[in-house]
């Protein structure tokens, strides 16, 4: 069955055609490590791990490379201001090395938390400093790039189009730097490549022109083509990504080998909070940790993300979530009911089956559009015989929503983990004598189905 996808680059739903039909290769972008990664960054992560269980379903074999920028992003995603992770450090008043590796510990505990797989291949811009400065000097043997007293530019003159991707108008266009504005910069939209460090600044590298260290563009590139060669089949990211990031990273790739480097670049939409911005003026910064603190399994989110496709603003409420959490427990429960079920199936209900699960292919292939596939995971859900082969047709189809389906609801010897930490965050609050947090924390365990007692020996927990 084919597969489509919309394509930022060609702007059309494209049949997906791999460069070599043995094994698809992904590169995405991963986080910058100064910070948590909020529920929106969470929302991109979903979408790519669908993408690549969709594609194995297909029955592809894939190859994932996603990196870590632990160096070279500044503040601005326009290139200036800076570093995020001396930023970072300085506030927290810890060494951009402890910041980074907090910060990718976290963001790995989120990823399994919803479920999402670790890429095959996991890289860390500050080990790969050898590969970029490399890359750096092929653009500046091959014309694309030159020096200035504070930095090596990218000169987008030299190429035949630029931007290709978000189609701006470069006149309208804020300058592209690492710096504050260059009055050395041949055109205002040139992007630094390489940044001429301050003596004072924490992380800097020798290279050919003194210490310095990489712009944020250049890494992508750089080990993309290391672990994926010149040209890969898809290139992944958030939408945010595309007028600044990725448009430099072609360019590059332009300037180094004359190729683009994916054929088909694939792009989340923004998050919304209560129909705005997420923002920490307004508080709504949410995390992972939040809806877990909150007493809901963060599986909940995955499924919720579910209710709106990709490419789409989905609007994240708690009503929404609790509707979600709902929604997984039957779920789940109809998955146990059909495991058990004696009912027998007629040729018709068979026959139905089959074009429920068709019907499921035919979307997850058209541009993953979760919310129709939803659609026939329910009515499969539904079905008002119980068999055990519906119970397969919803794991096989889990092998793509990934909600963990046959995780038991009813088992009395299993506590869930979200709700274990809501009794952990109990008793630190009660080691800290804040009352009102216990008795808070009491009753939410209680309005998720679960009892917890205070006794000599510690916490009991028992199930409703």
């Amino acid at each position: 069955m084919d597969i489509y996808f919309y394509n930022t680059l060609t702007k059309n739903k494209d049949k997906f055609d791999p460069i070599n039909s043995e094994e698809v290769r992904i590169y995405s972008c991963g986080p910058t490590v100064y910070k948590d990664a909020t529920i929106g960054n969470m929302r991109t992560n979903i979408f790519q791990d669908v993408l690549k269980r969709v594609l194995k379903y297909n029955g592809y074999n894939v190859k994932h490379a996603m990196n870590i920028t632990d160096v070279g992003h500044l503040v601005s995603d326009s290139d200036e201001g800076e570093d995020k992770m001396l930023k970072s450090a300085r506030e927290e008043h810890k060494t951009p090395l402890e910041i980074a590796e907090h910060y990718t510990k976290l963001f790995f505990e989120d990823l399994k938390s919803l479920n999402i797989s670790t890429p095959e291949i996991v890289c860390k811009a500050t080990e790969h400093i050898p590969e970029m400065l490399e890359y750096v000097e092929k653009l500046m043997e091959n014309g694309y790039a030159y020096e200035t007293s504070t930095a090596i530019y990218f000169d987008i003159s030299k190429l035949d189009k630029y931007p290709i991707l978000s189609n701006l108008d470069l006149e309208n266009q804020k300058a592209g730097a690492r710096v504050d504005i260059d009055s050395e910069k041949r055109n205002p939209a040139d992007f630094a490549l390489w940044i001429k460090a301050p003596e004072n600044h924490l992380m800097k590298w020798d290279s050919p022109w003194g210490p310095s260290y990489p712009g944020w563009h250049i890494e992508c590139s750089a080990m993309g083509q290391k672990y994926l060669g010149e040209q890969f089949d898809i290139h992944t990211g958030g939408i945010d990504l595309v007028p600044t990031h990725h448009e430099n990273e072609i360019a590059q790739s332009k300037g180094k080998c004359g190729k683009i480097p994916a054929k088909y670049w694939i792009h989340g939409e923004y998050l919304l909070i209560n129909g705005g911005k997420m923002s920490k003026s307004l508080g709504n910064v949410y995390l992972v940790k939040d809806i877990k603190e909150k007493g809901y399994d963060p599986i909940v989110y995955r499924l919720f993300s579910y209710s709106c496709h990709y490419r789409n603003k989905l609007n994240f409420t708690w009503e929404g979530i609790d509707a979600a959490s709902k929604s997984l427990e039957r779920l789940r429960n109809s998955y146990q009911l059909n495991l058990k079920g004696t009912d027998d199936l007629t040729n018709e209900d068979n026959e139905r089956l089959a074009r429920i699960e068709e019907s499921f292919h035919k979307a997850i292939n058209d541009d993953l559009n979760m919310p129709l596939a939803m659609s026939f995971v329910w009515e499969a859900a539904r079905f008002e015989k119980k068999n055990i082969e519906v119970a397969k047709l919803l794991q096989k189809f889990d092998t793509i929503l990934g909600i963990k389906i046959d995780e038991l609801n009813d088992n009395l010897d299993e506590i869930p983990q979200f709700i274990l930490d809501l009794v952990e965050q109990r008793k630190i609050a009660r080691q800290n004598k804040d009352w009102a947090k216990s008795d808070e924390l009491r009753d939410l365990i209680n309005q998720k189905g679960y009892i917890v007692k205070d006794t000599k020996q510690g916490m009991e927990i028992t199930q409703k």
